[in-house]
């Protein structure tokens, strides 16, 4: 299966299921199986009740309303939990035409999820801007992903206007918060973390409570390579508004792109050394790249936590 790396590609798909699909398709075989054979904890579908089969698992409030016998089916309770982190903040809304942040890093996550179904991995979602907004739990059915693509479609149908980040805030709240022994997937822009020095430590001492706490962490860094990282805008003056402040600014990008890049680059420098230090796995996860790039790094993951 091609990676899907065109916007027009992403048009064509009606929905999350449908794009997850194409992109999931045919990457991966030889699944995982669950090594905890018959520990059922959570609810997965209906089928039809077979004559003869014993009636304890007989949904007896759907025979009220249908009339119909449906037998109970459960999932093996699994090996792994894994919960993605979305940071639907205003930066993310950019660039505001074409394929932004925020929608290529809702294509993602519905990729992983229809992943996580296949190999029968509980997945749970974390909507969050300056604080964690919403926060699902960890189960493996198919009917809480496609709850969970419902809170996807929102998020990149109704964008948030003048909304800030705060990760460090909310990284904290979520090793808190989550099973100890998860895997924890976060989508964000980190442009908020670029800022100070002082907020780059902050954001470490984060990463740190995570690995304290048990958790495996990949950190998928989205950007616009050409404007955010290497400032390839025009030989011309331009206007520039900060989405999530509304603070503007005139400016001439050759008279500051060295200067740019050259913080930029260091702060990606040491987000890199720091990442490696404590273990996690930092991902450039550039939006016009596809998605090839990033299910191949959490299976990289998964495969050296089994």
């Amino acid at each position: 299966m091609a990676d899907l790396n065109t916007n027009q590609e992403i048009r064509q798909l009606a929905n999350l299921e449908l794009l997850a699909r194409q992109v999931v398709e045919g990457f991966i075989t030889g699944l995982h199986q669950s090594p905890f054979h018959g520990f059922s904890v959570e609810f997965a579908e209906h089928r039809l009740y077979n004559s003869g089969e014993s009636v304890k698992n007989i949904d007896w409030k759907l025979f009220a309303k249908t009339d119909k016998l449906f037998v109970k089916q459960f999932e093996e309770e699994t090996n792994l939990r894994c919960y993605l982190l979305l940071d639907t903040s205003s930066s993310m809304n950019y660039p505001q035409k074409g394929l932004s942040k925020l929608q290529f890093s809702v294509y993602a996550i519905a990729s992983l999820m229809y992943l996580f179904k296949k190999q029968r991995d509980a997945f749970g979602l974390c909507l969050f801007s300056d604080r964690v907004d919403w926060l699902s739990p960890a189960r493996s059915t198919t009917s809480h992903m496609f709850y969970l693509f419902a809170e996807l479609e929102k998020a990149y149908r109704q964008p948030r206007t003048n909304t800030q980040t705060n990760l460090t805030d909310v990284i904290h709240h979520i090793a808190e918060e989550v099973h100890q022994r998860s895997m924890i997937i976060i989508f964000s822009d980190m442009l908020e973390n670029s800022l100070s020095a002082e907020k780059a430590q902050a954001l470490f001492a984060a990463l740190q409570h995570l690995k304290y706490n048990k958790h495996e962490v990949i950190l998928f860094n989205v950007n616009d390579q050409q404007h955010e990282v290497d400032f390839g805008f025009d030989n011309r003056p331009h206007h520039f508004v900060d989405i999530e402040t509304g603070e503007e600014i005139k400016v001439h990008p050759n008279r500051v792109r060295e200067s740019y890049q050259a913080a930029m680059q260091q702060y990606r420098h040491d987000l890199t050394l720091k990442c490696a230090q404590y273990q996690v796995d930092l991902v450039d996860a550039h939006i016009h790249a596809g998605y090839n790039e990033l299910l191949k790094a959490y299976l990289v993951k998964r495969n050296k936590m089994i």
